[in-house]
């Protein structure tokens, strides 16, 4: 076991600092900022002096046992387990009082019998020393004579002699064979010899375990109070209480690795969340002042055309104007995507299984996948192309920080389509959530052209955008034929009419060759177009017997 002595010190001077637990004892008493190191382990994080009688709490954390017994009780739990008001201290030492840690915060419960009973710190105790030792105008004073200057230390005894009082160790016989290690060795060595003597049995050292009790005692103390119990050597029972620990310790590597991932991923949201406020404060800022540029330039414009003269219309219309016009190309120059819009990451949906609890099903989950902008992908030709007054569609599918689907929707999605040339040509988009992580986008284009398509989410945007969304013209099929002559294809019909204009003498309505209004050559008898793989330019040919007469001639 890694224990020192707990044995009581010789009384101390006045001009001596109090004892500390680990046999140290400093000369010139000093103020009590200059007594401890700043984040030193050998400091009590509550009184900020190197530990006396160091205690550890169930929660592992280490503080003097005078600071232990001076924190308020956070409850304390009678012999029936109810609860005493904490007013009520006076009971505390027949009760289990429950503190908080100083440290984490935590509910622990000291033991019934008090704080002396808690476990003591022996490798806090090795920090005192050492950091004693270590400290540059510390001078140990010795614990047998309590003057002379302290320059070894009997490592059975655990105790800091002067010179003479070390020689008169080495002479007696019950401390003959006892090792003597000078303080300048152990300065250099950084290291304590870990001895333990029995306290009810001076001079013993505790050397074996007893496994009923779960506590270390002397020889003497075996045979008397522990007769009959199991006890073992104390190596032989560390030897496998470590075992335990480091088995334990390892399981914990693997909880060690989650934490910290889970801690990068709050750290990482913590900080996206502040980017997405700032990015907010800014935006709105620009949209206050644009606003009030905007109102400010509309209210004058307003009283300038209700309250102006011819003149002062006149004097103030350039001016006017060119405001107007450079606001109104500032705001539409980019579709407004407002930051604000944006919903948590974290839902709860309602109809999906949670699974069971105690045999009972549970339905209900709160979800926490975080979407990605830089991750959700846009699918289908429809965001590439599209034709004037037909209907196009195209899917956005978001996918979280690991690139996986959502699998669920709810998030802002914001789409706008504006034409390149004409920034007053806007195409309305309807977004429509699946409800599994993909939403569906259908537009209809009015007009031909490049639109700029911008696709939004929280506030940013996804994976390829903006891009550009080419409209065509729609194609106006022909509805005749294509021929040589409408003489020749309605088989000399004098009803039969050409949508290229031409006429042939004797009362024929339609073209014939070499007359008036024939183009020369084969063309469509709907639009007079020469060219066969071609867009209809508009006319019509005869209805009725005549329309189906031209139609039918396959040439």
């Amino acid at each position: 076991m890694s224990v020192i002595s707990e044995k009581p010190f010789p009384a101390q001077k006045a001009d001596i600092l109090p004892d500390t637990g680990c046999g140290v004892q400093q000369k010139h008493a000093a103020a009590d900022g200059d007594v401890a190191f700043t984040g030193s382990k050998a400091v009590c994080r509550v009184c900020k002096h190197f530990y006396r009688d160091p205690k550890i709490l169930p929660c592992l954390h280490t503080f003097c046992a005078e600071c232990i017994r001076q924190l308020e009780p956070f409850s304390v739990l009678g012999i029936n387990g109810k609860s005493i008001f904490p007013e009520e201290s006076y009971l505390r030492d027949q009760h289990t009082v429950t503190v908080l840690c100083p440290e984490c915060d935590s509910e622990v419960d000291l033991p019934p019998s008090g704080v002396d009973a808690l476990p003591t710190d022996h490798l806090a105790l090795d920090e005192v020393f050492l950091e004693s030792l270590l400290k540059e105008d510390c001078e140990l004073v010795c614990d047998l004579c309590g003057e002379g200057d302290a320059e070894s230390r009997c490592e059975l005894c655990c105790a800091n002699l002067c010179e003479f009082c070390c020689q008169a160790h080495r002479r007696q016989k019950k401390t003959l064979s006892h090792w003597v290690e000078r303080l300048q060795d152990l300065k250099a060595r950084g290291h304590v010899p870990q001895v333990a003597l029995c306290r009810l049995h001076p001079g013993e050292r505790l050397q074996l375990f007893c496994e009923q009790c779960d506590t270390v005692v002397c020889r003497e103390c075996a045979s008397a109070n522990h007769w009959g119990h199991q006890c073992s050597p104390t190596q032989e029972a560390a030897s496998r209480s470590a075992e335990h620990i480091r088995q334990l310790a390892g399981s914990m590597q693997p909880h060690l690795g989650r934490l910290e991932e889970a801690l990068k991923w709050v750290d990482d949201s913590q900080h996206s969340l502040q980017t997405q406020v700032d990015a907010v404060a800014q935006e709105g800022a620009q949209l206050r002042q644009a606003l009030a540029d905007t109102r400010g330039a509309v209210n004058f414009a307003e009283r300038l055309l209700e309250c102006g003269s011819d003149v002062g219309v006149l004097s103030a219309c350039m001016v006017t104007v060119c405001r107007l016009e450079r606001l109104a190309e500032a705001n539409g120059s980019e579709p407004l995507c407002v930051s604000a819009a944006d919903s948590s990451s974290i839902c709860f949906l309602p109809q999906e299984s949670g699974g069971q609890v105690a045999g009972y099903p549970v339905v209900g989950v709160i979800h926490a996948k975080t979407v990605d902008p830089s991750k959700c992908v846009i699918q289908g030709e429809g965001h590439q192309c599209g034709w004037e007054g037909q209907r196009g569609e195209f899917t956005l599918l978001c996918r979280d920080t690991a690139g996986e689907t959502m699998g669920r929707g709810g998030d802002t999605v914001l789409v706008s389509i504006v034409h390149k040339e004409r920034r007053t040509c806007m195409v309305e988009a309807k977004v429509v959530d699946n409800g599994d992580g993909s939403y569906g986008v259908s537009y209809t284009p009015l007009k031909p052209g490049s639109y700029s398509a911008w696709i939004c989410v929280k506030a940013q945007h996804v994976k390829g955008s903006p891009f550009v969304l080419t409209v065509k013209r729609k194609v106006r099929r022909h509805r005749g034929v294509f021929h040589c002559c409408s003489f020749c294809s309605s088989g000399g019909a004098k009803e039969a009419r050409c949508g290229c204009g031409g006429s042939m003498p004797g009362g024929y309505q339609g073209c014939g060759h070499g007359h008036l209004g024939h183009p020369g050559r084969a063309h469509w008898s709907c639009c007079g177009s020469t060219v066969e793989a071609s867009e209809c330019l508009g006319g019509s040919i005869e209805t009725g017997s005549a329309r189906n007469t031209i139609r039918s001639v396959d040439l």
